[in-house]
């Protein structure tokens, strides 16, 4: 899919490009991409096994030349059923969402971008929601976005401290039920005044204006 620099999916055009992941895992949960668009994550949920894989794009952005890495990372000693990913703008943090136990989970990648580093940090915060989904965070870290599929909402948590995750406030949130009843995937522009709700009911991605960037409530 592409769209104009103002990020209007109203301009949008399937540019009939695809890739499968079925090699690897076809269980889809959310994929990520490096923010130069080189590399991009998928996160298979499985059940009982969740696993990360990483694969690198040769013609940046353009998923006729992504090819596996033949690396992965399995995060089910965190949780048995991931379901959303990120990684902090750097490429030295990833966060994966469980939706059973209801925690966002924190890795180190001590290589930037290298998932063979990855490490789990021991570091978690509970979620006071039911079914939490995709996560997203604001580009300088102090800003964190999840979905949750039962109470049909877009939670928002302010980060006191950037990037960490026990310093999260208590969440506003924003009711997309008028649109689709099970939110499942989220993004926002680069300057926080769109964002973008992949619902997967009717399979559609819509898309909201929000008058104070980075304020979905």
């Amino acid at each position: 899919i592409v769209t104009d620099i103002f990020y209007d999916l109203a301009n949008a055009t399937y540019d009939n490009v695809s890739f499968s992941v079925d090699p690897q895992d076809g269980r889809v949960s959310q994929i990520f991409f490096k923010s130069d668009g080189t590399k991009m994550y998928y996160l298979a949920r499985g059940y009982d096994a969740p696993e990360v894989y990483q694969y690198t794009l040769s013609t940046a952005w353009d998923l006729s030349s992504a090819s596996y890495d033949s690396v992965s990372l399995s995060v089910t000693s965190q949780t048995e059923n991931a379901r959303g990913i990120f990684f902090k703008t750097d490429g030295t943090k990833m966060y994966i969402v469980g939706d059973i136990d209801r925690r966002v989970y924190q890795y180190t990648l001590s290589s930037a971008w290298d998932l063979s580093t990855a490490s789990y940090d021991s570091v978690f915060i509970s979620l006071s929601l039911n079914e939490p989904r995709a996560i997203f965070f604001k580009s300088d870290g102090t800003k964190m976005y999840i979905t949750d599929q039962e109470n049909v909402r877009v939670y928002q948590y302010t980060l006191s401290s950037a990037w960490v995750l026990s310093t999260a406030s208590s969440p506003s949130s924003f009711l997309v039920s008028s649109q689709d009843s099970d939110p499942t995937g989220i993004a926002f522009s680069s300057d926080g005044t769109k964002m973008y709700i992949l619902g997967l009911t009717t399979d559609t991605v819509y898309q909201y204006t929000l008058s104070t960037p980075w304020v979905v409530s």
